[in-house]
């Protein structure tokens, strides 16, 4: 938000910043009358910005920001507040059709190795990754490992890296989990995210999970719903044509953060097992897939059969379909899995993906093209 006060101060706008958390600020949210006397006051008639910070500080802030918003004045907020669920929810209903959201997520790949290298090839960061594989590869590792928040990126040991997640864990669970679940089955939920760590991209088992953490199924299920709305993970659900061969209920789950994913496990930052990195690429070539695919009709699924082939993902769009599959390896073969290839007969697309470690090559099963698509061109693909 300041930044593009920054901004807006340049190019000449009027704005002002406000924050909740400050009592001189404070006092102009006793009403809506008193908001818009300091709006007013330094911004004029004519309109400008307004930014309001910790806006969750408010009591029934939705409504607050409903009324003044239906006075038609000539003013833009831009507001931001805590993750806080109770907030979101009310913010949504009081402000259907009002308001645009935006999504803060954590800092990507291609953010991470701009702040490791100062952003000297902020320009040509391709080149910098087909001629840097080594150093690249080694950026891979630590993002795999401590993930992209912010504050765990800035700290220089792995000690004050720790300490932050830890205090992001309990951020989490102390302002969103323990106020959703009252008194409820607090270690219950604790449970359940390090179990999901442990089984990230793996089908999601309801009853066998519900009996790991001493839930019932819909109380189970009921802590899924709270655990993705507060930003910890998502859920992914099977992608299907026919019933009675393919998976049609159990989704898989991948985190959001891949530190807070490591720290449930008391994994941070020490994760160099190549099955364990293997598992955690696949979670990190699923997020960079879902944000790509963010604001737009195209959705992601995965797709398992009951004779266990597997694809892990399909990127749908209408009609069309991008099977992509991911390998954490280096190999010099452009070779199919059995899966892959059971995929592509049944459903025959244009295109097919493998995101792997180095590979850049081509090959055709039938009509469909398939490529061979290193990880460091992939998620520089705009």
């Amino acid at each position: 938000m300041n930044e593009i006060k920054k901004y807006l101060d340049k190019e000449g706008k009027k704005s002002i910043f406000l924050s909740l958390d400050y009592e001189l600020d404070s006092v102009f949210f006793k009403s809506q009358e008193e908001l818009l006397r300091k709006i007013k006051l330094n911004l004029g008639k004519d309109g400008g910005f307004v930014f309001i910070d910790e806006i969750q500080r408010k009591e029934n802030a939705g409504l607050f920001l409903k009324g003044i918003y239906d006075l038609g004045l000539p003013y833009k907020f831009i507001i931001s507040g805590s993750g806080s669920l109770e907030l979101k929810e009310e913010i949504n209903e009081s402000l259907a059709g009002r308001k645009k959201d935006f999504f803060m997520g954590p800092v990507d790949f291609e953010e991470f190795v701009n702040f490791k290298t100062e952003y000297r090839y902020e320009d040509n960061l391709q080149d910098f990754f087909e001629i840097e594989k080594e150093k690249t590869f080694n950026f891979l590792k630590e993002y795999l490992n401590f993930g992209g928040y912010p504050r765990v990126i800035l700290e220089e040991t792995e000690k004050e890296k720790r300490s932050i997640i830890d205090q992001i864990f309990r951020s989490c669970i102390e302002k969103d989990i323990i106020y959703l679940l009252k008194s409820d089955r607090i270690d219950a939920f604790v449970l359940m995210i390090k179990i999901l760590a442990s089984q990230t991209g793996q089908l999601i088992n309801y009853t066998n999970l519900a009996t790991q953490t001493g839930l019932s199924v819909p109380s189970l299920k009921k802590y899924l719903w709270y655990a993705e709305k507060v930003f910890i993970i998502k859920i992914v659900q099977p992608f299907f044509t026919n019933k009675q061969k393919e998976i049609t209920k159990s989704p898989v789950v991948y985190f959001i953060d891949l530190g807070l994913r490591n720290f449930s496990l008391i994994m941070f930052g020490r994760v160099e097992d190549n099955e364990q990195l293997g598992l955690i690429f696949q979670n990190f070539i699923y997020n960079k897939i879902n944000k790509e695919i963010e604001g737009n009709l195209k959705s992601i699924n995965f797709w398992r059969t009951k004779e266990r082939a597997k694809v892990d993902f399909i990127v749908r769009d209408g009609l069309s379909l991008l099977p992509i599959e991911v390998k954490f390896s280096n190999s010099l073969k452009a070779e199919i899995t059995r899966s892959f290839r059971s995929f592509i007969n049944n459903y025959k697309p244009k295109e097919a993906k493998v995101i792997n470690l180095g590979l850049n090559t081509n090959k055709n099963i039938g009509n469909t093209d398939i490529k061979f698509v290193p990880y460091y061109k992939e998620i520089t693909n705009k």
